[in-house]
């Protein structure tokens, strides 16, 4: 057997390994082919492999030095099907990008500071950039703290994420199709695209309350077979072609908020329903919910913005509530920056085993 360094990471409410992009092959279908028979896919459970066998613990972030001017680190993430063998690189996850910082300070890739240590990382996925500051008392990565987060027991150090230009994310516009509403298949959506392409619905429109359980959603298979076939119209109708074997555009549902909260979200992966909220998932429903005209900003209770428009928005769902901070134009509309505060921990580290045969 052939064996690979890695390091298994919990990236907010995510987990997968990191490997440095060096230590794989430049060739896509090799390095795609080691990540499935590391991870197990093409079963279930991925017995074989290090997978969780759920869509949350099957992912796996590819680091290496940044190749462009103003990025310290190129971060490479790639969704692994659990059941199929399959890779998808096309979005970016914003979970596991909480952890990308601490693992590439504690690589050597950038040197820390005291204390704290802020990088640009560029997520190659979207080619857009994030601000991570993380917790460096002394010069070393800290995990200990007092953060919590929906969806992860326990406290941990924050990290910070800011979005810098998240806009058009897989499509190259906030509003792929140039309106801020379209039908599909009867029903309104907008189909938006910051930080991840998405098609956000009013729940009640696919009679849903938008407050059932992620297990309820998914038992509903009527109700899945409709949503994803609305799905591939939708990235259609965003210049993606058949997104059959990807995994955007997401399908949100929304609803009506309970007090002290902005919207509640229901996030689909897309084929199950997350169990919390994708991180960029969160940026995509904040930034929709600040833009007149959407189906979320009809549904949001919006905070007025301070002097610098800012807004601090609550997102709901399924695990609690998560946090995410605006700053936009107020004369433009324009969403100069999307930030959120995540927790990361590195849960163990060695070398992974591949068949020689696959490596």
């Amino acid at each position: 057997m052939s064996r690979i360094p890695c390091v298994l990471m919990r990236g907010g409410t995510s987990r997968g390994p990191f490997f440095l992009a060096s230590d794989l092959p430049e060739n896509r279908d090799e390095r795609d082919a080691i990540l499935i028979a590391a991870m197990g896919s093409g079963h279930p459970l991925q017995i074989d492999g290090i997978g969780g066998g759920n869509p949350l613990t099957s992912k796996v972030a590819i680091i290496g030095p940044g190749e462009q001017p103003g990025a310290d680190i190129d971060y490479l993430f790639a969704q692994v099907n659990v059941e199929k063998a399959l890779v998808d690189t096309a979005p970016n996850c914003g979970n596991m990008l909480a952890a990308v910082g601490p693992f590439a300070i504690e690589q050597g890739l950038v040197p820390a500071s005291d204390p704290e240590t802020r990088l640009t990382i560029l997520n190659v996925n979207t080619g857009k950039r994030i601000e991570a500051t993380v917790q460096t008392p002394g010069g070393a990565v800290s995990y200990e703290g007092d953060t919590a987060i929906a969806g992860v027991p326990g406290t941990a150090a924050p990290v910070r994420l800011a979005f810098l230009d998240a806009a058009g994310s897989k499509t190259g516009k906030l509003l792929p199709t140039g309106a801020l509403q379209d039908d599909v298949q009867g029903v309104s959506v907008t189909h938006f695209d910051m930080a991840v392409a998405a098609v956000l619905v009013a729940a009640t429109s696919l009679g849903k309350t938008g407050r059932e359980s992620p297990a309820e959603l998914d038992a509903d298979r009527d109700f899945m077979t409709r949503l994803e076939a609305r799905r591939l119209q939708s990235g259609q109708m965003m210049g993606l072609g058949d997104v059959s074997a990807m995994v955007i555009p997401k399908p949100i549902l929304l609803a009506l908020p309970t007090a002290g909260a902005t919207i509640t979200a229901r996030y689909f992966m897309p084929h199950a329903c997350h169990t919390a909220v994708a991180i960029t998932g969160a940026v995509c429903i904040a930034a929709a919910c600040c833009t007149a005209g959407t189906v979320a900003n009809e549904l949001a209770v919006l905070p007025e913005p301070d002097a610098q428009g800012r807004r601090l928005l609550i997102i709901e769902h399924p695990s609690g509530r998560t946090p995410v901070e605006i700053e936009q134009d107020q004369e433009t509309g324009e969403i100069r920056r999307v930030s959120v505060i995540r927790t990361a921990r590195r849960l163990f580290d060695g070398f992974v085993h591949i068949r020689d045969k696959v490596a």
